[in-house]
C-alpha cells in the first residue's frame, strides 16, 4: 500500500506502512528524526517493531519536519499517520490543522496519494540511509549531540522550545509527574544529558516511597516495568514478537500432532574435524562450530529421505512436498525466540554454509532480522546445548514438517571399540508432523544425522 498523502501543497504525511506477512501494526522503537529536522529521500526517520522483527523505515520524500504523531513505545495500525513534513520549508503557507493527541481507537485512515510509481520500500529491500541534518533554529546553542539526544521527545512541547525544556524520555517524564517531581530540579545522569528514571528516582527519594527501577537498555527489548518491593506479581503486557511466538506454538502445538524421538551419539571425530576445520585455509573469514557440521549432517539426511522435508496444506487435503530446503535456526533475542532461514541452503558448500550462519546470527543479534529472512522455512534447527541443556522436545515451526534439538556436548564415559573411554557425547530430539511423517521415515531422517555425526567422512560418500 503508499504511504504518504498530501494534506496541502506545502504538507505530506507518512503512514505506517504495510510491511507483508499479513501484520497489520507495529510498534514504534525509536525515532532518529525530531521536528525541525531535514529529511531526504530513502533516510531512515524511525525503527518499528512488528511481531516478528525489528524494521527501519524511510521516508519517501524530502522535507523538514513538522510533527511527530506518536512517542515511542506506541503501537499503530498500518495505515495510521506516523509523521508530518513540511516538504516546502520558508513558504507562506499556512499550517495544517492541529491533530489531535493519539487515542485508543484510531479514525479510518483515508486513502493515499502518491507520486507515480513510487512505492514504499523498507531498510533492507533497496533504500540506503543517509545522515540526520539537523534545521538551524534563530539563536539555538546546543551541540549536535544535545539534538540526537533528544530522539525521546515527541509531541506535547506546547509552546516551550525543546531546547529549554530538560531531556527527558515520555515514560521518564509521566515517572517524574507521578511522583510529583520538577524535571528542571533533576540531575541527569544518561547519555548526552538525559534524564533517565533513576534520576527521577534519586530526586524523589526524600519525599518518596523507594521503588526499585528498570535499568535502561541499550535497544527497547520489553514494556517498562515498574517493580514495587515487596509485590508478589508483575504484570508485563503481551505484544510484539512475545505475542506472535506465543500464538504461533499454541496454533502448531494444538494442530500438528507432535512425535519426538531421541538419540545419543558419539561426536568425538566431529569435534576433531570441526577442528581441523578451523585451520583450513578455504575456511579462512568464517566461523566453524559443531552447529555448521550439524546443519550440513541434516541436510544430507533430508536428501536421503526427501519426504520429511514437507508441509501440510489443511485447506486443500494434500502434502506439499519441497525440493528445496530453506533451514531455519532457532534464535534467541533480547526481542524473544526469532527463527530465520538460509534460503536454498541444500545448494551451499560448506564454506558457504558458514559463511550464512554467521551472518544470519549476528543479523538476529542485532535485531535487524527482516520480515523476509524469517519467512518460507521447511525445517529447522534449535541449539539448546549452548545453555548446557542435555536436550528438549521441540514445537514445530509453523508450517514446517520437522525440528531438530541439539543439546549439549560433554564429556562422559562411552564404550569404544570395546572399552569404557571418556568421548564427546550429545543427544539429538527430532520432534515431526505425524500426520506425513512416519516413525519410520522420521527414525531415518535422525538416524542418518546422527551416523554422520558419529562418521563425518560419510558428509564425502553420501553428501
Amino acid at each position: 500500500m503508499t504511504t504518504m498523502t498530501e494534506t496541502s501543497a506545502r504538507f505530506r504525511e507518512f503512514k505506517m506502512p504495510d510491511v507483508g506477512e499479513g501484520l497489520t501494526e507495529a510498534e514504534i522503537l525509536k525515532w532518529y528524526v525530531q521536528p525541525g529536522d531535514t529529511v531526504t529521500d530513502g533516510q531512515v526517520v524511525c525503527e518499528v517493531e512488528t511481531a516478528k522483527a525489528a524494521v527501519e523505515l524511510p521516508i519517501p520524500f524530502d522535507g523538514v519536519v513538522h510533527e511527530l504523531r506518536f512517542p515511542e513505545g506506541t503501537t499503530v495500525d498500518v495505515g495510521q499517520v506516523i509523521i508530518a513534513v513540511d516538504v516546502a520549508p520558508g513558504s507562506g503557507d499556512a499550517a495544517p490543522a492541529p491533530v489531535a493527541e493519539p487515542v485508543a481507537a484510531a479514525q479510518p485512515a483515508a486513502e493515499d496519494e502518491a507520486p507515480k510509481g513510487r512505492q514504499p520500500v523498507l531498510v533492507g529491500y533497496g533504500v540506503a540511509e543517509s545522515s540526520t541534518k539537523r534545521r538551524p533554529r534563530k539563536g539555538a546553542e546546543a551541540p549536535v549531540q544535545a539534538a540526537a539526544a533528544i530522539q525521546g521527545e515527541l509531541n506535547g512541547h506546547g509552546g516551550v522550545a525543546p531546547e529549554s525544556r530538560p531531556l527527558a524520555k515520555p515514560p521518564v517524564r509521566k515517572l517524574a509527574k507521578d511522583l510529583g517531581i520538577d524535571l528542571a530540579t533533576v540531575t541527569p545522569t544518561g547519555k548526552d544529558g538525559i534524564i533517565t528514571r533513576e534520576d527521577v528516582h534519586a530526586a524523589a527519594a526524600p519525599v518518596a516511597a523507594p521503588v526499585v527501577a528498570q535499568p535502561v537498555a541499550s535497544a527497547p527489548v520489553a514494556p517498562a516495568v515498574e517493580v514495587v518491593p515487596g509485590a508478589r506479581e508483575t504484570r508485563i503486557p503481551v505484544k510484539g514478537v512475545r505475542k506472535a511466538i506465543a500464538q504461533a506454538m499454541v496454533g502448531s502445538a494444538f494442530t500438528a500432532p507432535h512425535v519426538t524421538e531421541f538419540v545419543t551419539v558419539d561426536v568425538t571425530r566431529t569435534m576433531k574435524l570441526v577442528a581441523e576445520l578451523k585451520e583450513d585455509k578455504d575456511m579462512a573469514g568464517v566461523r566453524v562450530n559443531p552447529l555448521l557440521i550439524i546443519a550440513k549432517a541434516l541436510l544430507v539426511a533430508i536428501k536421503r529421505n526427501p519426504d520429511v522435508n514437507a508441509a501440510w496444506d489443511e485447506a486443500n487435503q494434500e502434502i506439499v512436498q519441497k525440493h528445496y530446503v530453506n533451514l531455519g535456526i532457532a534464535a534467541a533475542t533480547p526481542r524473544g525466540l526469532i527463527v530465520p532461514n538460509i534460503k536454498d541452503a541444500h545448494e551451499q558448500t560448506l564454506p558457504q554454509l558458514a559463511a550464512s550462519l554467521g551472518e544470519l546470527v549476528s543479523t538476529a543479534r542485532e535485531g535487524k532480522t527482516s520480515p523476509a529472512a524469517m519467512a518460507g522455512g521447511t525445517v529447522t534447527i534449535t541449539n539448546v546445548g549452548v545453555f548446557g541443556v542435555d536436550t528438549g522436545t521441540p514445537i514445530l515451526n509453523p508450517g514446517e514438517s520437522a525440528i531438530l534439538a541439539v543439546g549439549a556436548i560433554k564429556l562422559q564415559p562411552w564404550v569404544h571399540k570395546g572399552k569404557v573411554k571418556p568421548r564427546q557425547v550429545t543427544t539429538l530430539a527430532l520432534s515431526f508432523d505425524h500426520r506425513l511423517v512416519d516413525g519410520e521415515l522420521g527414525s531415518k531422517v535422525l538416524a542418518d544425522v546422527a551416523a554422520v555425526l558419529e562418521q563425518p567422512k560419510r558428509l564425502i560418500t553420501w553428501a
